[in-house]
């Protein structure tokens, strides 16, 4: 109120007496990494309880892939997925817009999920079975549920963001700050021209990807396919072994990935 009154000149600023105060410190985020059997727990009580578990699995591992805010989640369309080249289009906080990449099966569930529940471009692709679109009371309702389930997750107040810290620090412990930076879509943090000229490719990224899940992704071959459109692009990797090691997020969502697959298979031609 009083820089606002300084600088339309109703007062001084050496009269302005908010100028003397010490501003207070901004309190310490709480929100944190997640144990891998934490994370697990989480994923299997999204997919085993509640009225929708297939729509709230979805949810969890769209956030485990993607490491996106919730805003990016709910802004998802129809348009927006690329299954050819694998990666979604998000739209977060600050206008920013970019294409993450994401495993052909999470595409697969994403693209069945959208057509199956009604989703119609230009309108939210996540949706309930009735085909309203989800808001961001979906997520209150599936971590208030998951807290009954698992205790820690209420006592810590752990909601979806903190899967973006899960994953984030997994990405930049494997492979450095700079592709941790993209993954996370943080296109304001840099210090230096040297980081803008050293940012991380979308080629890094779904290589984290296929480390992250142990699917082989279409861009990891230099990345050339993105620079082709959907249409002319139609070579997909299909001969990469899906990796493999000591990684405890991999294994964490191991056991979400493989229920996806069986879901892909099981539901066959109707996709």
């Amino acid at each position: 109120m009083f820089r606002r009154a300084v600088d339309d000149r109703l007062i001084n600023h050496a009269d302005d007496p908010a100028r003397r105060l010490a501003k207070p410190s901004y309190a310490r985020s709480r929100r944190r990494a997640l144990p891998s059997q934490l994370l697990h727990w989480i994923i299997e009580v999204a997919d085993t309880t509640g009225d929708d578990p297939e729509l709230d699995s979805l949810i969890v591992r769209l956030h485990i892939e993607t490491a996106c805010r919730i805003s990016g989640a709910l802004s998802l369309r129809p348009e927006d997925l690329d299954p050819t080249q694998c990666v979604v289009q998000l739209r977060e906080k600050g206008g920013t817009v970019r294409w993450q990449p994401v495993s052909p099966s999470l595409m697969a569930e994403l693209s069945y999920h959208g057509s199956s529940r009604g989703a119609v471009p230009g309108e939210r692709l996540l949706r309930y079975r009735s085909t309203k679109p989800i808001t961001d009371r979906r997520y209150a309702y599936l971590f208030e549920r998951i807290g009954q389930h698992v205790p820690t997750v209420e006592s810590h107040g752990i909601t979806v963001h903190w899967i973006r810290h899960t994953t984030l620090r997994f990405v930049e412990r494997n492979f450095g700050k700079a592709v941790a930076q993209a993954y996370g879509g943080h296109f304001d943090r840099f210090q230096s021209a040297n980081d803008i000229y050293t940012r991380a490719g979308i080629e890094e990224i779904a290589e984290a990807l296929e480390l992250l899940t142990g699917e082989p992704h279409p861009l990891t071959d230099g990345g050339d396919l993105f620079w082709q459109t959907s249409e002319n692009a139609s070579v997909l990797r299909a001969d990469i072994e899906p990796m493999s090691g000591p990684i405890s997020l991999s294994r964490a969502i191991s056991q979400e990935i493989a229920r996806a697959n069986v879901r892909a298979i099981t539901k066959g031609d109707d996709r």
